[in-house]
């Protein structure tokens, strides 16, 4: 399955909820002692394999017993097996988990490539293969140890919970230069954290995501008791089934997402508004396109955000999204740009309009109160069942999951540019007709 937007590509093995029921894994064992003596290849399942295609990371993004330590362990093994002297980086959130769960854990690489290793310096941190290969422990508590090393690959074991994830990544990355095809190989449990939503939507990235009830060697009564204490949790949705957590509160959730994503074709519209959220700097701008068809149905049509560029920069961008609909409206009409005026005030406006051959209707709009409060019409609007998503927007769904109702943005990075660029446009197109029908929030 792959999925639209800036990841690379989307491997999914998880069964939908409702159908993760102990009667599929009744065949544990994997084959028993026959399948042990089969290829790796043959005898792991889907989730384990490394995609194919061009990407710099591999990240399995899995609940707990999935077996991602074994696959970590298997990746590093084939890169060492692919000959040449490699230099490789195992990165855990500390050096002692390092060791015992990388190393010398049951998954571990002194179980599972023992025929490939000289010996193991545990005083030093370091694994010496007979081929010359080397591989190599670090702390994500201490990044500035990863300073001065150059590696082929890297192993990331848990990133979700490293405490300086960000700086450590960093580090980490500078140090990825040997080898015509440097990759890391990062097998974790999700919990919320900016550097793990930053890789998520990196179009460097390939995300292999299971759960719990993927690997069918765990025990039938495990599995039934996790099961029934956890399922249908908070805890379970990120401990079994892998999935990102949401903020309690949240204004949109993963269910209301995926009840308002159709593939059914856009219609014409009577109204496409661009909403735009300025950077303070030079972070992202959002600019969201949202459209209202004739029956008053709301559509998000598409995320044109931009990082880190000048108001040029966005500004071509706003002028391109707006004139890429004008096929799709009726009556002649031209998309309306609503763009946020707290930042630059008239210099948004002014910018827009300098643009080349601009004919760019611009309706400037001030924040009076707070991101979440002006997006709480707009969740009521989702829960009506009067908006539709016309593909996925990775970055723009993670922001509005961050939203909080009452106040506070708990999402990634440090504002929800593209959630409120979303937020301005169908606030604007809503105001331009009489709502029928009560919109009603759940308690």
């Amino acid at each position: 399955m792959v999925a639209a937007g800036p990841c690379a590509s989307l491997q999914r093995f998880t069964p939908e909820r409702g159908a993760a029921t102990i009667s599929d894994h009744d065949n544990y064992g994997g084959g028993g002692e026959a399948a042990a003596d089969l290829p790796w290849a043959e005898r792991a399942h889907p989730g384990q394999l490394e995609p194919e295609g061009d990407h710099a990371t591999w990240l399995i993004l899995a609940g707990r017993g999935f077996g991602k330590t074994r696959a970590g362990a298997e990746w590093v093994a084939d890169k060492v097996r692919s000959g040449g002297k490699q230099r490789i980086a195992l990165v855990a959130a500390t050096v002692e988990e390092a060791r015992a769960v990388m190393v010398e854990g049951d998954s571990g690489l002194l179980a599972v490539a023992a025929d490939l290793i000289h010996k193991f310096h545990s005083s030093r941190g370091e694994i010496h293969f007979h081929n010359g290969s080397v591989a190599k422990l670090f702390s994500a508590n201490s990044p500035e140890k990863l300073r001065g090393f150059q590696h082929h690959h890297a192993w990331c074991d848990e990133l979700a919970k490293w405490k300086k994830g960000t700086e450590t990544w960093d580090n980490l990355q500078f140090g990825l230069r040997l080898g015509a095809d440097p990759r890391v190989c990062i097998t974790t449990t999700p919990a919320a954290g900016s550097l793990l939503e930053h890789l998520l939507s990196s179009r460097f990235t390939v995300v292999t995501r299971g759960t719990t009830f993927d690997n069918p060697h765990l025990s039938k009564r495990f599995l039934e008791r996790v099961l029934e204490l956890y399922g249908e949790t908070h805890k379970g949705r990120v401990e079994l089934y892998g999935e990102m957590p949401v903020p309690a509160g949240s204004l949109w959730t993963p269910e209301l997402i995926a009840a308002s994503r159709t593939e059914e074709p856009l219609p014409d519209f009577d109204g496409v508004a661009i909403g735009v959220d300025p950077p303070a700097g030079d972070g992202v701008c959002g600019i969201v396109a949202c459209g209202r068809d004739a029956a008053g149905r709301f559509h998000v049509i598409a995320d044109h955000s931009l990082g880190e560029t000048t108001p040029a920069g966005w500004s071509s961008r706003v002028a391109a999204a707006a004139r890429s609909y004008d096929d799709r409206l009726q009556d002649g009409r031209s998309a309306l740009v609503v763009a946020e005026g707290n930042q630059g005030g008239a210099m948004v406006r002014d910018v827009l309009h300098n643009q080349p051959g601009s004919k760019l209707k611009v309706d400037l709009v001030h924040a009076h109160v707070g991101k979440s409060a002006r997006a709480e019409p707009i969740a009521m609007l989702f829960e009506a069942g009067r908006v539709q998503f016309h593909g996925r927007f990775p970055d723009l769904e993670r922001e509005l999951c961050g939203l909080i109702a009452g106040g506070g943005y708990e999402g990634p990075g440090t504002s929800p540019d593209r959630a409120d660029a979303m937020v301005w446009a169908l606030t604007s197109l809503s105001k331009k007709m009489t709502l029928t029908g009560p919109l009603l929030r759940r308690l």
